[in-house]
Parts: C-alpha cells; sequence; structure tokens
C-alpha cells in the first residue's frame, strides 16, 4: 500500500468516526427532544457531510467504478440521495420540539437507516489501496477543493451537486 492510499485509510475513517459520533448524539438528543442540541447536531452534521459526500461522489465513487462497476456505484449514490432526504426529514421533524414519543422514535429510526452508510463507505478504504497513486491524489485533490469551499450538504446538494434534488 503506498503512502498516499495509507493516509487516505486514515484520514477517510476519522471523517467516518465523525460522522457515526454526531449521528449517535442526534439519536440521544431527539430521544431528549433536546432541541438546542438537536438544532446543533444537524448543523454540525449537515457541515461535516457536505464537503465528505461532495468529494466521495466527484472522486471517489468514479475512481471505484472500474472495481466495483456501475452499478454500485450507483448503489452508494442512492445511498446519498436517501440520507440527504433523511436529513431534511430531520430538520423538520427538528422544528416540531416538544417531540411526540413518536416522533422522537421516528427521527431515532431515521438517524438510524444512515448509520449503515457510514460503516459500509468507510470499508471503501481498501479498494483506494488498489488505485494508482494519482488517482488517490486526484481523490485528495477534491476532498481539498471541497473542503476549501465549505458548502453544507443542503448548500451543496441544491446548488452543486449534479444528481437531482433529493427529497
Amino acid at each position: 500500500m503506498s503512502v498516499l492510499a495509507d493516509e487516505f485509510t486514515q484520514v477517510f475513517r476519522e471523517e467516518h468516526r465523525a460522522i457515526r459520533d454526531l449521528l449517535l448524539e442526534l439519536i440521544d438528543a431527539f430521544r431528549a427532544a433536546d432541541r438546542p442540541r438537536i438544532e446543533s447536531l444537524l448543523r454540525e452534521t449537515a457541515a461535516a457531510t457536505g464537503p465528505h459526500f461532495r468529494y466521495e461522489e466527484e472522486a471517489l465513487y468514479p475512481s471505484l467504478v472500474t472495481i466495483f462497476g456501475a452499478e454500485y456505484v450507483e448503489q452508494l449514490l442512492g445511498d446519498h440521495d436517501r440520507a440527504i432526504g433523511t436529513a431534511r426529514r430531520l430538520v423538520e421533524l427538528a422544528g416540531r420540539v416538544p417531540l411526540t414519543s413518536s416522533e422522537a422514535e421516528q427521527a431515532t429510526s431515521l438517524v438510524r437507516t444512515i448509520l449503515p452508510h457510514v460503516s459500509d463507505c468507510d470499508g471503501l478504504s481498501v479498494m483506494v489501496e488498489v488505485l494508482p497513486e494519482a488517482q488517490v491524489r486526484s481523490i485528495f485533490d477534491a476532498r481539498s477543493r471541497s473542503l476549501r469551499e465549505n458548502l453544507d450538504l443542503f448548500a451543496w446538494a441544491d446548488s452543486v451537486r449534479e444528481r437531482p434534488r433529493a427529497h
């Protein structure tokens, strides 16, 4: 494995850990019906996932087509579609605090639907290990651009993302 691929694995894993932790905290906040914490966590999650999703879609996923095929990459993009739609629904539910117990459970279930993508996606780094170093560098370059532009999930999805708007 190249040093660059190893660095990618470390960075990618840390990003997924941070997103995982935000989502788990969000479950706790919804259960506690803690509106300020829910709103803060939703903002943090959108800020973290916007640049992350962006460089995945613009550079990582296209690089993986030769390994997995277009069908699986489309599945990954569909996971993003659903995560964006779920995030919009969570923002909507956050506006209803105090939540009924049913709404709190619905929010918890919604967050849980995103968690498998976080853990599954983290495993993609083992495939990045077999990519040519120039491709890994290109992924890092896309990551740098995404971080520099710093669009949150909704700003990116609504203004830059090439796929149709996820609801």
